[in-house]
């Protein structure tokens, strides 16, 4: 059985290997993916049965231990229960109609090799999810999902508006993240050796003591609501799901209609026992999932495209999904979620003939639709009739068209602020700034030569300036050089405080700078022979193409990328887990700091890789 996991888990890897070199033309690479996608199904097939033999016993498999120092322990470790093998069957389901759907959709298309090996990655990324057993595990393939989301959204890189909903949505999923980030934190320190997914239900029996404080619970829920809810698009996140449908047709069934939107739920129902302790995150949950029914289902009615109503369709059933979890209801949420998955991954795969078909009938009748009087009004069906007050209708239709002004509330109490520090911090002279951060250092030195304070105080200044140089990143429009090293000098002020604050901990920090130091360098190289820099500081909103004028640099940008925001293929993914593991020992908030300023950071790096490797090769000269 463990043998199948890892196979279940590793199939999607082998064939984004294969495909990228040997898919040379559309038959290789359709070839590769259905092959591939095969030995997926009989993989699962077996797994499912020697699970049923087992007598559908729970099974946990720790693999290996990824990282081990002191009392700190990574291991790999997957876990098979009724949940994830509910999801892995829809993944297997889904995604071999996908990939089979995609082999002559995208027929002739520019990006074809591009899409599967997309979609291959957004496949492991999701059966690492679908079969973690800790949260440090979902929280690897969560990075994955959500980068494949990013790139598969922006998939038409010549247009601006997908690029603009790319980092629209890739903004939510990572300030999303700060739930699970700080909820790993919080996992290894309330839960100790026994945060194993399996271990949760036996830690909360209502015969054993509650292993953590209500305040300490309580913030851990919150923690992982903020999570759920920006992954599956609900209250006050709905706004994003709908924008994320410029990608292609399939990649949008797969993605935002059945799969990748119930990954919230997914979360909830593996953290049920922390969130279900207490009467009142329940009902916090339950309030969730009724606002964005409400808003959903009004918002989708004034959808203008077919795609829109879809999303909005889904994000109402999960809305449904979280109130029936607030209640308790596990069993049937999960036949819920694969209801719900399969039928929004039909409608909008059928979704551009329903299109045509309608366009057809349009043009083929010439009448009028709509009742010329009252007393014909009177004959229609109920549903259909106008039973609400025209001044209540005018109302809600404007709330509906508006989506609530969600984005409005999300953009004005979290972007705005912060956007608004960043600029005040960017027009500070540089020579001012370095002058006011020696004079404090210096100061504090003193102090700590003195005996006034400990070494460890110096840690607090240079976390407020990790912070600063996140929030300058964050708000830099004309300089993507200065941004660049201001997110590489945010990551290394993070690795410079713990060591303050725990100068033992200096082979950790080492284990994470390992990884951003070469992450930052080299996409610093690559960003310097970039072809006339000052044009971005005079046109700070053009999109420079790179991936067209040169595919190779925007490849290696974009791997230093995934590098710097600390994505799980170099050491500074452990690292980040390490530097909120050393910094909660002595002051905590600094541990919020960090996760914070990691989040802020991605958001950055990921605005310099759109401006410069999407868009039209044409405009570069403009």
């Amino acid at each position: 059985m463990n043998a199948l996991i890892l196979s279940c888990l590793f199939l999607p890897f082998v064939g984004i290997l294969l495909i990228t070199l040997l898919g040379s033309s559309e038959k290789k690479i359709s070839v590769i993916s259905s092959w591939t996608t095969y030995a997926m199904g009989l993989s699962k097939i077996a797994l499912f049965a020697l699970w049923a033999n087992s007598g559908f016993v729970a099974h946990e498999f720790e693999w290996f231990t990824l990282y081990e120092h002191g009392s700190y322990e990574l291991p790999i470790l997957f876990y098979l229960d009724e949940i994830s093998a509910a999801y892995l069957f829809a993944v297997w389901v889904i995604f071999s109609v996908i990939v089979r759907y995609c082999r002559n959709y995208l027929h002739r298309e520019q990006g074809y090799k591009r899409f599967f090996i997309t979609i291959f990655g957004f496949a492991f990324g999701l059966n690492m999810v679908v079969l973690s057993g800790s949260i440090d595990m979902l929280f690897a393939g969560w990075e994955i999902v959500g980068i494949s989301s990013f790139l598969l959204i922006a998939f038409y890189r010549e247009r601006i508006q997908p690029v603009r909903n790319a980092l629209r949505a890739y903004t939510v999923y990572r300030f999303c993240d700060i739930g699970l980030l700080l909820g790993a934190w919080m996992s290894h320190q309330l839960f100790h050796e026994s945060d194993h997914f399996s271990n949760l239900s036996v830690l909360f029996e209502h015969n054993a003591p509650a292993p953590a404080s209500y305040p300490a619970l309580l913030l851990m829920s919150l923690l992982v609501f903020v999570a759920a809810s920006g992954k599956s698009a609900q209250f006050p996140f709905c706004f994003w799901l709908p924008r994320a449908m410029e990608g292609p047709t399939p990649s949008s069934a797969i993605f935002y209609g059945a799969l990748s939107v119930h990954l919230g739920v997914f979360l909830l129902l593996r953290t049920l026992p922390i969130w279900s302790y207490h009467i009142l995150t329940c009902s916090i949950l339950f309030m969730i999932g009724l606002l964005t029914v409400i808003i959903a289902s009004l918002a989708e009615k004034t959808q203008s495209n077919i795609k829109g109503q879809v999303a909005y369709a889904s994000i109402t059933q999960v809305g449904f999904m979280f109130m029936e979890l607030a209640f308790g209801l596990e069993s049937l949420v999960l036949v819920h979620f694969l209801g719900n998955a399969f039928l929004r991954c039909y409608q909008l795969l059928v979704s551009p003939s329903i299109v045509a078909h309608a366009m057809r009938v349009e043009g083929a009748i010439d009448t009028n639709m709509t009742a010329p009087n009252a007393a014909l009004k009177a004959r229609l069906p109920v549903s259909i009739r106008d039973t609400l007050p025209e001044v209540l209708q005018n109302t809600l239709y404007v709330f509906a068209l508006q989506e609530g002004n969600l984005e409005l509330l999300v953009r004005w109490l979290l972007w705005s602020p912060l956007k608004r520090i960043g600029a005040l911090i960017n027009a500070v002279n540089i020579w001012v700034k370095c002058l006011l951060a020696g004079l404090l250092i210096g100061g504090l030195v003193i102090l700590q030569q003195g005996d006034f304070i400990e070494t460890q105080w110096l840690a607090i200044p240079l976390a407020l300036a990790m912070v600063l140089a996140s929030l300058s990143a964050f708000s830099q429009k004309h300089s993507f050089i200065n941004t660049w090293n201001a997110v590489a000098a945010s990551c290394l002020l993070a690795g410079a405080s713990v060591w303050l604050l725990h100068p033992d901990a200096a082979f950790d920090i080492a284990v994470f700078a390992s990884g951003i130091i070469p992450s930052w360098l080299l996409g610093w190289v690559v960003l310097l022979r970039l072809p006339k820099p000052e044009k971005f500081k005079n046109m700070p909103f053009a999109y420079r193409a790179m991936a067209e004028t040169n595919p190779v640099l925007a490849v290696v940008l974009f791997v230093s990328f995934l590098g710097l925001v600390g994505f799980p293929i170099t050491p500074a993914f452990i690292g980040e887990d390490l530097l909120l593991y050393h910094a909660s020992k002595e002051f905590a908030w600094i541990a919020a700091l960090i996760a914070v300023s990691f989040v802020i950071n991605g958001i950055a790096a990921a605005r310099i890789y759109l401006r410069i490797c999407m868009g039209k090769p044409v405009e570069i000269n403009v």
